[in-house]
């Protein structure tokens, strides 16, 4: 081991002997036999399929060769770092995570393809099946999948990960993770931590849907993606010596028919058949989506033996000038202030994995009920279900890009423009050294990353705002990122430059303010307030630990709230006056030494009161 290595690894044990080891309600009733078991993929939907999550036997070593022997297990997919994994070990930098699940499959469908599932492995894993190197992935945060069919057989298979993650000693996405965690940077995690699940398809099989409301035709606009691998399917018969083989065609991809049916609650309102994967629907008198009335159509699509569920809703977001001249938020055509809270996503029992689909549920219901309708999700990307939950309950959503980069110059892009925020007009994201972009495969990895990340989202009506990124960490091109974002998603608004380093584009004016006296500018752009408030209440048996970060301390909650009510009754409701078209406070939960939470880490306290109707929107 490394020098730098093992004081790493020193650090965190000295870290872990000091904070409190915090329970959720959710962590505390979790049943290791039924853990997170719900469809992960509500967008497409097939009702084929097995939940892979569970313990799965595991261990951790400084070679790279396969092990001989595992040191224990682990409950998929809470990742090693987490309580809840039963392991509770950091994965350093040099070593490698080892995972072994065994499959026991009694038949092999006919004509059937299997597909398994990752919804999420941090950072880099290579998948073997019945000792064959299937699929490497690169990326924490983003989705893969394996194709197993040919290597499938009846009886007992054997698969194994090997993961190794590089943390924050590298350019690569990694969101708040640090190794030497601390104030606003969080426990690094690692390996597994999205559900793990295999479903059997047709040979031909719809892969993806993208689907785009067209609000000023009246339409809706589906594209259909179907399996491009034309091979044939080549299974071992088990019952035979081994030298047999069955072949299955895949047939002819071409003038295939799509079956499209629409319905609105359960009533079908359209049925379209078409030879083309690319289809406008017609959708007169169609009812809005918003976070008043969250309004889902459901879509069920049909190509050969394939059958997938989906959803969709018809909303827009756009820039209008008011009647005063001032630009602002439209939403379906409607000036509509977005009053946001900024959600982290960390668990203190699971880390970056909700303990069950009713805590995702929880923090979603709570920032509604608190007088918030739109959550900006900060830098990570959450499963699935996360996102459907705000559609369907009725939240908009800002997504920001995952972060990487080197290591930043945090005199520049840190506390200079925090307390100086004048200071960060005059720097262009082109200087890349300063930005911790010098790295060029850094900035092609993560432009790769973030236009699948809107490929992956894409569907989610909920997500009304792109957020590339965020006070510079790791910022680069903005301009190019955002023009290249506009052409990928016409659907939805960017927030260019998050708090700082503005490179006079964007849909907005984006501004981050801790530390100053609330106040704003209207201009050619509509101004938000992206980042404000974050005021910090310890409360000493639901916090992580004895450290206490945040941007204005309180010794109880009475005060707390006293302030927090002030500061948007009388400041935001002055600036929305002046222009303001969104506010996003700092933040739902507390998370680690981060106490400026409105709920404490462990979501069993609330330390406020919700926002009287009035001061909402």
């Amino acid at each position: 081991m490394k020098l730098r290595d093992a004081i790493r690894t020193m650090k965190f044990k000295e870290k872990n002997k000091s904070h409190h080891e915090l329970y959720t309600t959710w962590g505390e009733q979790l049943n290791p036999d039924h853990v997170l078991e719900e469809y992960p993929r509500p967008q497409l939907r097939r009702d084929n399929y097995t939940i892979l999550n569970g313990y799965w036997d595991y261990c951790i070593t400084k070679d790279s060769s396969m092990p001989e022997e595992y040191q224990g297990r682990i409950l998929v997919p809470f990742s090693p770092e987490s309580i809840l994994s039963g392991v509770n070990k950091q994965l350093m930098p040099g070593e490698f995570l080892w995972y072994e699940r065994r499959i026991k499959i009694d038949t092999l469908p006919y004509n059937k393809r299997c597909i398994l599932h990752f919804g999420a492995v941090d950072q880099f894993c290579e998948v073997y099946f019945n000792n064959k190197k299937l699929k490497e992935h690169l990326g924490g945060y983003l989705p893969f999948s394996v194709d197993l069919t040919n290597e499938i057989i009846t009886g007992e298979n054997i698969l194994i990960l090997k993961v190794s993650d590089k943390s924050d000693t590298s350019y690569h996405s990694r969101g708040k993770q640090k190794l030497d965690r601390g104030g606003m940077f969080y426990t690094a995690q690692s390996g597994i931590w999205q559900t793990v699940w295999m479903e059997w398809v047709p040979n031909i099989y719809i892969e993806s849907v993208k689907i785009t409301p067209l609000v000023l035709q009246s339409a809706v606009e589906v594209n259909i993606l179907i399996n491009s691998n034309s091979s044939d399917i080549h299974r071992e018969d088990n019952n035979s010596s081994g030298d047999t083989y069955e072949s299955v065609t895949s047939g002819n991809v071409e003038n295939i028919e799509f079956q499209i049916d629409v319905y609105a609650k359960g009533t079908l309102i359209k049925s379209e058949t078409s030879e083309y994967p690319n289809v406008v629907i017609p959708m007169s008198n169609f009812e809005y989506w918003s976070p008043e009335n969250p309004f889902l159509y459901d879509m069920v699509i049909e190509v050969g033996d394939d059958r997938v569920e989906t959803y969709f809703a018809m909303r827009v977001v756009e820039i209008q000038m008011d009647s005063d001249g001032i630009p602002r938020i439209y939403l379906n055509h409607k000036h509509y202030f977005q009053n946001g809270i900024l959600d982290q996503g960390y668990w203190p029992d699971g880390l970056y994995t909700a303990p069950s689909d009713e805590a995702l549920i929880f923090d979603i219901q709570k920032a509604k009920e608190l007088g918030f309708n739109m959550i900006r999700k900060h830098i990570k990307i959450e499963p699935l279900r996360w996102y459907y939950h705000c559609d369907r309950l009725g939240v908009l959503v800002w997504q920001d890009m995952v972060n990487g980069g080197e290591k930043y110059n945090e005199l520049i892009v840190g506390y200079l423009p925090t307390l100086f925020p004048s200071s960060a007009k005059m720097l262009k994201d082109k200087h890349y050294r300063l930005f911790g972009r010098k790295n060029a495969e850094g900035r092609k990895e993560w432009a790769k990353e973030c236009e699948e990340t809107v490929e992956h989202l894409y569907n989610c009506p909920s997500i009304v705002v792109w957020v590339p990124f965020n006070e510079a960490w790791g910022q680069f091109d903005a301009k190019k990122i955002y023009a290249r974002l506009k052409e990928m998603d016409k659907t939805r608004l960017i927030d260019h430059a998050s708090g700082w380093f503005d490179q006079k584009c964007g849909d907005f004016k984006s501004i981050h303010n801790y530390f100053h006296k609330l106040k704003i500018k209207s201009g050619k752009r509509p101004i938000v307030l992206s980042e404000f408030g974050g005021f910090a209440c310890y409360i000493k048996e639901h916090s992580y630990s004895w450290q206490i970060y945040g941007y204005r301390i309180y010794l109880n909650e009475e005060d707390l709230d006293k302030d927090y009510q002030k500061i948007f009754a009388e400041d935001i409701t002055e600036l929305k006056k002046n222009g303001l078209c969104a506010a996003v406070y700092t933040q739902l939960s507390d998370v680690e030494d981060e106490v400026n939470g409105l709920f404490t880490y462990d979501r069993k306290i609330c330390k406020v009161k919700p926002l009287p109707n009035k001061i909402r929107s």
